[in-house]
């Protein structure tokens, strides 16, 4: 097992600091969901996966369960590389399948928690003997020119990830992922769909308040590593739906007028009572817009693979071998869903 730090001891608070200052500034507030997966932060969302609200993760793991031998077959790869890794639980059908096709050489975890990562990456070694475990520390949005170049390579980026990046920043990730990624590898990204939106609240609001306290989480964070002296608990989550955005955002909403004193940053924050500051957004897709924004930033689409009620997609595309003659994509599903 291998392990590459791209973050540096000072690069991550330094990181930390400039978007809280810039976050908290802004008019509305806003912080960066990045800062939720600390160790406990992962914890929580680990078990957020479980929670009956919360289908996206037991979906995506049966559309994955169903279909991992044909995403082996159709990309060869030698190396996966799984961004935002967390725990490495969502990529083990992927790991098994691309096993048992034989070509599996290296799994690269890319995660930005290092205690996190280092657990997951040692139970991953330890469970497939044999197969080389290089986890990289990084911060996916900076970091892809730099990921590791071993052979033919699939990109994981699973759990509907994705849609925690604005439009903007997705046509910035596609476009600088497909830029770093030699011709004929492929990348494989799990997509929340839009549906019923009582449904799409529901999971991220569920009634164990276990989203909640992972919303919190955030606060803790900023307490711990800049000084500041947040009350988690004076802050109430909120989770809507913007149908006009097609997305969902998370929000941490202030139950009395408070100041806030972040030391690290020599910076005072004022909130009024009920005043709401954006943690996260999550958008949902129609198929054509995934598909476009792939298409758009150079990649050619392989396989659309979801679950009956098509609650949830992963779709395969790869960097074509001739750039000018695109691939067609092949219908692959529904698939069989195994409920958890």
């Amino acid at each position: 097992m291998y392990t590459v730090d791209l973050l540096g001891p000072g690069d991550h608070r330094a990181v930390l600091a400039r978007e809280v200052r810039a976050g908290l500034a802004d008019s509305p507030k806003w912080l960066s969901p990045t800062w939720f997966y600390d160790a406990a932060g992962s914890e929580l969302y680990t078990r957020i996966t479980r929670l009956p609200e919360y289908y996206q993760a037991r979906t995506e793991t049966a559309i994955l369960r169903d279909n991992a031998a044909d995403v082996a077959a159709r990309t060869r790869a030698e190396t996966l590389v799984e961004l935002g890794s967390g725990t490495s639980e969502k990529t083990v059908p992927l790991l098994d399948a691309l096993g048992a096709a034989g070509t599996l050489r290296t799994y690269s975890p890319v995660d930005v928690d290092a205690v996190t990562l280092d657990a997951a990456a040692r139970r991953v070694a330890e469970a497939y003997p044999g197969l080389a475990v290089w986890a990289v520390r990084a911060d996916f949005q900076r970091h892809l020119g730099r990921l590791p170049r071993i052979g033919r390579r699939l990109v994981a980026f699973l759990g509907g990830t994705v849609g925690n990046l604005s439009a903007e920043a997705r046509e910035t990730f596609w476009r600088e992922l497909c830029g770093t990624l030699a011709p004929g590898d492929a990348v494989l990204a799990g997509a929340d769909l839009v549906k019923d939106t009582g449904r799409l609240v529901a999971a991220y609001d569920d009634a164990a308040g276990v989203t909640a306290a992972f919303n919190r989480n955030a606060l803790n964070v900023l307490n711990r590593e800049l000084g500041a002296d947040f009350e988690p608990r004076a802050f109430e989550h909120v989770a809507l739906y913007d149908a006009t955005s097609q997305r969902i955002e998370m929000r941490l909403r202030a139950t009395r007028a408070m100041r806030v004193v972040i030391g690290a940053l020599g910076m005072v924050v004022e909130f009024r009572a009920g005043e709401e500051m954006r943690t996260e957004i999550s958008a949902k897709f129609h198929r054509y817009r995934l598909e476009r924004e792939l298409t758009r930033a150079g990649f050619a689409l392989g396989a659309w693979y979801t679950d009956p009620a098509k609650d949830f997609a992963l779709v395969l595309a790869h960097v074509p071998e001739d750039p000018a003659r695109p691939g067609t994509v092949t219908e692959r599903g529904p698939s069989r869903t195994r409920r958890a």
